[in-house]
């Protein structure tokens, strides 16, 4: 298989992927958690066990969302504790809830805090001002390193792992928090490691290509030399995040799903989409340059 050849494919491929995901960004947005939205979040420590659907029953009676995440973060002996999160409550409701709550066992209230959405706000910004600042040095070092050209198809590869993974939470409604930024933000140091390993095999290959040799074929074997290490990579990865997904809670699901989904799309991008569309820039150079 020739990889360089077949970029067409694999261009159609991501567009087949990122463009519904656009359509649903732009027409349903994204299920934003209260941690963008604001919201009460209640920690409360029951005294004896208390099963989470009774947790959601007085929660409904008194005409609360229930929609918002329920989590069982932590149980000593028969103690049992639950972290809530609802929308913004008045302190009436708030007072209601736990008096309702306080008869299913004796309970004691650890936490009742409320967010507000400007820190959503913020959270929003700084992750962009993050994705805008990692995307310039990463220019700046791979053009120092390599070529401007590969930087900017480096960051194009990224940028193509970030829409995936915003357009499949978008499209299928999965509420995001915090850690999705967090998330983010590590996909992209990952798919960036992949890419650079690929382009620094590249520019070796280059130094010793035999004359006449076409630059897609160098770049071919490049990309089918670095292959083996990428899928090795990937798969010790996703087995140790399928674990975390299936065992580690509640609270790290969503951490841990935009990781298998990014670093899988990054390793795809690293390879499919970054080597190809430096290939095709440098292509355009040589356009230029004749006329």
């Amino acid at each position: 298989m020739h990889f360089i050849k077949l970029r067409k494919i694999w261009y159609l491929i991501s567009l087949v992927i990122i463009i519904p995901g656009l359509i649903s960004l732009f027409t349903n947005g994204l299920n934003l958690g209260i941690d963008f939205t604001g919201g009460n979040i209640l920690e409360v420590r029951f005294e004896r066990p208390v099963a989470i659907e009774k947790v959601r029953q007085v929660m409904a009676s008194l005409g609360i969302e229930t929609s918002r995440s329920i989590q069982k973060s932590g149980q000593e002996g028969k103690k049992v504790t639950y972290l809530i999160r609802t929308k913004a409550l008045s302190q009436e409701e708030s007072t209601r809830l736990q008096k309702a709550l306080g008869k299913l066992s004796q309970m004691t209230v650890l936490r009742n805090e409320y967010v507000g959405p400007i820190i959503g706000r913020e959270l929003t910004r700084n992750a962009l001002l993050a994705l805008i600042g990692a995307a310039i040095l990463m220019i700046i070092y791979i053009t120092i390193r390599f070529e401007f050209k590969q930087g900017i198809a480096a960051v194009i590869a990224l940028l193509h792992d970030v829409l995936v993974v915003t357009g499949i939470f978008s499209l299928f409604q999965i509420e995001i928090d915090s850690t999705f930024i967090a998330a983010i933000l590590t996909i992209v140091g990952y798919s960036i490691n992949d890419t650079i390993v690929i382009f620094d095999r590249i520019r070796e290959n280059l130094k010793v290509r035999k004359k006449g040799e076409e630059l897609a074929d160098t770049i071919n074997f490049s990309l089918w030399q670095t292959l083996t290490r990428s899928i090795n990579t990937i798969l010790t990865i996703i087995f140790v995040l399928v674990a975390l997904y299936l065992l580690g809670g509640s609270t790290l699901r969503v951490f841990v799903l935009t990781l298998l989904i990014g670093i899988v799309c990054g390793a795809y991008s690293s390879i499919c989409n970054a080597s190809p569309v430096w290939f095709d820039l440098k292509r355009l150079e040589k356009k230029e340059k004749l006329v």
